[in-house]
């Protein structure tokens, strides 16, 4: 059987999903809508098969970039982009309705600072050009409980090498999970990648952020008596 992988791509295991409920109308037509027009450029392979690196300058000017993956609903991801509007932000989340919810905050309030790639965070990753992100975030992941899919998160190294080669020296790295043997993972691999935790004492991973907006995730695991950490990394130089 001929495979539908584009030629010269890597192989990549994807887990998780990508479509769920089946969507509302109004959220097929923000698909149909406006999705074409918030997203970055070309980032998959068929688009871009040499992976030449984006254009940052033509989607952001001037502006730095922040970059959150894997953003679920969005609502913290568009709480950012309406609270620093001197600043360009890329989503990345390739479950599809998560992706249709955010377009509908995005047209709701009528944000313009905002790309999203409804796809595999890695692939984005392809195309960054080296030390262009100067913060990331990485909120609630999907913890892949049983030790046998450890492998699976997205703190390893499959992910990590990629992310520290587009986060600029002295960004800034965060990290929210409830899931405790998450922020163990975390805290090895995340050094090994090239990254320094700042914590000094126990309010810094307890306390949230002060620019923080907590996500129905968040409400749901504090409700299940779930303790939620806040982990602050740097970009070595």
């Amino acid at each position: 059987m001929e495979s539908n992988h584009p030629k010269g791509a890597p192989w990549r295991n994807f887990y998780g999903r990508r479509h769920g409920k089946t969507l509302k109308p109004a959220q097929r037509d923000y698909l149909d809508e406006d999705l074409a027009g918030l997203s970055p450029g070309a980032v998959d392979w068929e688009e871009n098969p040499e992976r030449a690196p984006l254009d940052l300058a033509a989607l952001f000017g001037a502006r730095p970039l922040w970059l959150e993956i894997g953003f679920g609903g969005g609502e913290h991801l568009v709480h950012q982009a309406a609270r620093n509007p001197d600043i360009g932000l890329i989503g990345c989340e390739p479950f599809i309705n998560g992706v249709a919810m955010l377009l509908g905050k995005i047209r709701r309030a009528g944000i313009t600072n905002l790309r999203v790639h409804p796809g595999d965070a890695r692939d984005l990753f392809d195309v960054l050009p080296e030390a262009s992100v100067a913060k990331a975030f990485l909120l609630y992941p999907d913890p892949w409980p049983k030790k046998r899919h450890h492998r699976r998160r997205f703190v390893t190294p499959e992910h990590l090498a990629p992310l520290a080669r587009v986060m600029a020296p002295g960004a800034e790295l965060r990290i929210a999970t409830d899931i405790p043997d998450y922020v163990r993972q975390t805290l090895i691999e995340v050094p090994r990648a090239g990254f320094d935790w700042l914590a000094e004492g126990p309010a810094d991973w307890r306390q949230p952020w002060e620019d923080w907006l907590s996500t129905r995730y968040e409400q749901k695991a504090l409700r299940e008596g779930r303790m939620p950490h806040y982990l602050t990394f740097r970009r070595r130089g």
